[in-house]
């Protein structure tokens, strides 16, 4: 069984954003959030894709689940903050609004 707890759950209406907050390992955090995505989506048994983010508070990536295959996607992008705000706001805005 799957042990931890989620830094921050947010839910919209139909998707889900999972975030892992990171001190400084970004590689070692997107492994953390994706086995925290797997988890989430086996207790919601769920077919819907689950969003994910790791971040250290200035940089930000993203992931998405997809249950019914059962493959992580791994944005390449990085976004910055303050340089890439508004960018990551819509980022988090389309998920929750889609």
């Amino acid at each position: 069984m799957l042990q931890g707890n989620l830094d921050y759950l947010i839910e919209g209406d139909r998707n889900l954003i999972v975030i892992e907050a990171k001190r400084d390992d970004l590689t070692r955090g997107f492994t953390q959030l994706a086995v925290e995505m797997i988890a989430l989506a086996m207790r919601e048994d769920t077919n819907q894709l689950i969003y994910g983010a790791v971040t250290m508070g200035t940089l930000w990536i993203f992931g998405i689940l997809d249950p019914e295959t059962h493959h992580i996607t791994r944005d390449i992008s990085a976004y910055k903050l303050p340089d890439d705000l508004e960018e990551l706001v819509k980022i988090l805005v389309g998920i929750l609004g889609s």
